[in-house]
């Protein structure tokens, strides 16, 4: 039987966790698949995210690479999503929160696009806003949510790393989500400096669509990440992603209409949007009101 072409998703999130923990066990294919007493090809195609996996598989290699019990046990989750047609991640599910199953995406990508509709994108708050911003999910205790927040920030560091490249980061902003004052006129003044110097490095575009665009595609589709991947040592390039984050799960989107949908809206968004000049005439304008106000 054919394999299923849903999701591919949450099969490369896995594979990338279990080729870096071989990689720390200094350990080849064909060593693994001698100690698991199976071929290299079938650790290969776990590794490559070609394949669903079991959670027997995925348990014996970790206890194989000597991984941490929480480690162990987060993939042993992922493992049972690799067979959804679609992909679904719900917060406080079989993947705990900790284990930040989207940064894997991220750092692996080489181009982002992010249009953000209601706040500054992650990878580029301060502290203070970060704070402020959330996660607000239900349930979670002040300590959970303070590791959120740290989970959130050590993704920062991603635009300025050596090794390998930092990734193409494109910010497409609505204007109101600079004008929503979050946690204080001295917070929002600070995080709007912070958004002008991001701005600065040469793989980082910061725009704007101001309110004088009216109602847009955009507005439909809300915020939401595409992620793109290099082509690395593979015929094809892994298939582009799209992110969406709410308050009870993430939903990541890989089907070719799906793609192409978001697509769409982000030239419509590219249209719209100031240039980079301009956007950042319009961020110091409101950094002066907030200031003032």
């Amino acid at each position: 039987m054919a394999e299923d072409l849903g999701s591919t998703v949450p099969r490369r999130q896995l594979g990338r966790a279990l080729r870096d923990l071989r990689t720390e066990a200094c350990m080849t294919l064909d060593a693994v698949a001698e100690a698991l007493q199976c071929s290299r090809q079938k650790v290969w195609r776990i590794e490559s995210g070609n394949g669903s996996a079991r959670a027997v598989d995925v348990r014996a290699m970790c206890e194989l690479y000597r991984a941490r019990p929480e480690l162990t046990g987060a993939l042993t989750g992922l493992a049972g999503e690799t067979r959804e047609k679609g992909w679904w991640h719900a917060y406080g599910g079989a993947v705990p929160d900790w284990f930040d199953l989207y940064a894997g995406l991220e750092s692996a990508a080489c181009r982002l696009r992010e249009h953000a509709e209601a706040l500054v994108p992650a990878l580029l708050q301060t502290r203070a806003y970060a704070s402020a911003a959330g996660p607000h999910r239900p349930g979670t205790t002040a300590d959970e949510r303070e590791r959120l927040i740290e989970v959130r920030l050590k993704r920062r560091a991603l635009l300025r790393r050596r090794l390998p490249r930092p990734p193409r980061f494109e910010a497409v902003l609505a204007e109101a989500a600079l004008l929503r004052v979050v946690g204080g006129a001295a917070t929002m003044a600070e995080q709007l400096g912070h958004l002008a110097e991001a701005g600065k490095l040469p793989h980082v575009s910061i725009r704007v669509v101001p309110l004088s665009a009216g109602l847009h595609a955009g507005d439909v589709a809300g915020s939401f990440v595409l992620l793109d991947f290099p082509l690395g040592m593979r015929v094809e390039p892994e298939p582009s992603v799209v992110y969406r984050e709410s308050l009870t799960g993430a939903l990541y989107l890989d089907r070719p209409g799906e793609l192409a949908a978001y697509e769409k809206v982000w030239a419509g968004l590219d249209a719209l949007a100031v240039d980079e000049e301009e956007s950042r005439r319009l961020i110091t304008k409101i950094t002066e009101e907030v200031h003032h106000g």
